[in-house]
């Protein structure tokens, strides 16, 4: 640690626990825009905090709902995620250990609810012409790749 920076303190409050999912619906993955935050106005999966008692699964498919409108089937769990945030004096201003799963519409049309601004399926060759979030790109391109796995 730099001489400039402090160590978070123990009793801080994080990391927060989240959840999120990459539904796909075709070739398409679902995708919302920020409406809030640190990240408001980047492109995302849907996604937020894991509520007291409720598994990650569960709240990755809540999640979806509340912000998308979406009814999704959550499948499997593609990886967890650290998204860590900074000062500009290198301060830790928020750290979100986020479960990402992946899963398929069921049913539903986007419309940008709670948290975000703006929700829509987005084929997948157009996902890297989009400002993400860190790590968003890699997670999704993972998720389908997992999804197109013959199940065993």
């Amino acid at each position: 640690m730099s001489a400039g920076e402090q160590a978070p303190r123990r009793n801080s409050g994080w990391p927060k626990c989240g959840a999120s999912a990459a539904v796909f619906r075709g070739g398409a993955v679902l995708l919302i825009v920020r409406a809030k935050g640190a990240l408001k106005g980047l492109w995302s999966l849907p996604g937020g905090h894991i509520e007291p008692g409720e598994t990650a699964r569960a709240a990755a498919q809540r999640e979806v709902l509340e912000e998308t409108g979406v009814e999704a089937d959550i499948e499997a769990l593609v990886d967890i995620h650290d998204v860590i945030l900074r000062t500009g004096g290198g301060a830790l201003s928020a750290h979100y250990l986020i479960t990402v799963f992946c899963g398929r519409w069921r049913r539903g049309e986007p419309n940008a609810g709670s948290d975000a601004s703006l929700a829509r399926f987005v084929p997948l060759g157009d996902v890297a012409g989009l400002q993400l979030t860190d790590g968003a790109a890699l997670l999704i391109h993972r998720a389908w790749a997992q999804l197109q796995m013959p199940s065993s």
